[in-house]
């Protein structure tokens, strides 16, 4: 698309300073680290699921963790990356006419930072396994919308409680075999918005859901509703 881009997996640059002089903030991750290195083996037994099953939600399999020499002991607490102060510069740099695109599971950042959740507007309320569901149109008069019909992945569908209004939704998952998820215990039904977009200050917002896999950006259609959202947030449609 001819745009400059700079990345970095670096969490603790993202600060007020360092987002001068942009035009867009893109945050594609989720809002937890793991302090001591590594995170929980699996249950008291030292089982987990089998990744292939898992993964492809055909039943979940347990298998036995071994390692010789064995592993250290480790609590594999769990904890928020994001400060106070960063949430605050994300904010400021949108309300002064920044852009920010965010995607999948940066909705976990919103569990613990007021600052994004005002920005996104939702915050994250769990994902099954993955699993194919449809991407489908809800609403097609949008500049991001152009051209884009429904497709389908297979990806981790994220739910999430949205807080925006439901005019802002542009396009929904839903998996058409019925399949629910439920999150602390409640249902989260089958339907879940999955990108949406407005203005924010004197900036622009715009949330698109799928990418925990590779495969599911590159599904063209996919692709050009991301090429269409970076136009609309650069002000280029």
């Amino acid at each position: 698309m001819g745009i400059s881009v700079k990345m970095t997996d670096d969490y603790t640059s993202l600060n007020a300073e360092t987002l001068q002089g942009y035009q867009m903030l893109i945050i594609h991750r989720d809002g937890r680290i793991f302090p001591e290195g590594n995170g929980p083996i699996g249950g008291g037994d030292k089982m987990v699921p089998s990744t292939f099953n898992n993964n492809f939600g055909k039943g979940i399999d347990e298998v036995a963790v071994v390692s010789d020499p064995p592993l250290e002991p480790t609590s594999g607490e769990m904890k928020a990356w994001i400060q106070p102060s960063q949430g605050k510069a994300v904010r400021d740099f949108v309300e002064n006419g920044g852009s920010v695109l965010f995607f999948h599971n940066v909705t976990d950042l919103a569990s613990t930072n007021t600052d994004i959740r005002d920005v996104l507007g939702a915050a994250y309320a769990g994902h099954p396994p993955i699993r194919t569901f449809k991407v489908r149109v809800k609403r097609s008069d949008h500049p991001i919308m152009e051209g884009i019909t429904d497709f389908v992945v297979t990806d981790e569908q994220h739910y999430m409680e949205y807080d925006k209004d439901p005019e802002h939704i542009l396009m929904e998952s839903v998996n058409e075999d019925g399949l629910r998820y439920s999150y602390k215990g409640k249902d989260q039904g089958t339907t879940v918005p999955a990108a949406w977009a407005y203005e924010y200050g004197k900036g622009r917002v715009c949330y698109l859901a799928p990418g925990h896999l590779l495969t599911a950006h590159w599904n063209p259609m996919y692709r050009k509703l991301k090429q269409n959202a970076v136009r609309w947030l650069l002000r280029q449609s």
